[in-house]
């Protein structure tokens, strides 16, 4: 999950460079990419696309396809910073998605820690003073849409290769965003080229071990690892960008690893426990 994070860290600092594009050809150029891509790699390893599980195949495809869409189109009512401290609070919908609908147990305590990682992110970012409704509206149903995402992969589990369920989200992506995009097309410039060939790269990295992550952990172990690319992205931007950010930056991201930690050292020790039971 760490190395996803690193990836979506890089793929936000480029989907910032290409905002003026609009939100679903930038979707077109990350979908198509990564699509690609993937393909090649089924057909080299001779993996079937079509996967096993194709209901819950579709499924990931639609929510994940939302909720992408649904973040760089909040890009246009939100400041960016105000976006992804938002769209944050998706390992908290996960989280909770997976006890409703996976039976998942989540210790009273885990709450705590997740709070606490939450309580970072705010600490680094903070909320823009005045938000904009439709922004906020937009931004939350990214985050529902992602917790929604998250665990229809943790459901598939190891029934599918994670290209193949990486594939169907972004072929379908492709195809739906694609057509959406053609009446407001903006040619890409120059090096802008370069940068939306990179998304699908990107992308499909990031993807990967996204998707590897949550089949084979808990969702409420894999999901607040997320918040990790928020580290991250402000250590691209201060090293890439030459951004500066306060002493709070710095305590907020002590914060979401240490949450983190908690969570995860909690989460071993109780399945030692239940092992040795």
């Amino acid at each position: 999950m760490l190395i996803s994070a690193i990836a979506f860290a890089f793929l936000s600092i480029s989907v910032k460079s290409l905002i003026h594009l609009g939100s679903f050809e930038l979707v077109f150029f990350r979908c198509l990419g990564t699509s690609i891509l993937a393909n090649i790699y089924l057909r080299f390893q001779k993996i079937s696309p079509f996967g096993n599980e194709r209901r819950l195949l579709i499924y990931r495809s639609v929510s994940g396809l939302i909720a992408m869409s649904m973040f760089y189109l909040s890009l246009n009512y939100l400041a960016v910073g105000t976006s992804v401290a938002l769209r944050y609070t998706s390992p908290i919908f996960a989280t909770l998605f997976a006890v409703l609908f996976l039976k998942e147990r989540v210790k009273h305590i885990q709450w705590l820690f997740f709070l606490l990682s939450f309580s970072g992110v705010l600490v680094m970012k903070g909320f823009d003073p005045d938000i904009n409704t439709t922004g906020f509206l937009i931004i939350m149903c990214t985050a529902i849409f992602s917790g929604l995402a998250y665990i229809s992969i943790r459901k598939i589990g190891n029934r599918d290769h994670p290209v193949v369920i990486v594939n169907y989200f972004m072929t379908f992506g492709a195809v739906v965003s694609g057509f959406i995009a053609i009446p407001m097309w903006i040619q890409p410039y120059g090096y802008e080229w370069i940068l939306a060939g990179s998304l699908g790269v990107i992308g499909l990295v990031a993807q990967y071990f996204m998707t590897r992550a949550f089949q084979i952990a808990h969702t409420n172990v894999v999901a607040p690892m997320k918040y990790v690319e928020m580290v991250f992205t402000v250590l691209l931007r201060m090293m890439l960008l030459g951004e500066r950010y306060s002493i709070y930056s710095f305590l907020g991201a002590l914060i979401i690893v240490g949450g983190l930690l908690l969570n995860i050292r909690f989460s071993t020790t109780e399945g030692i426990k239940k092992k040795k039971a």
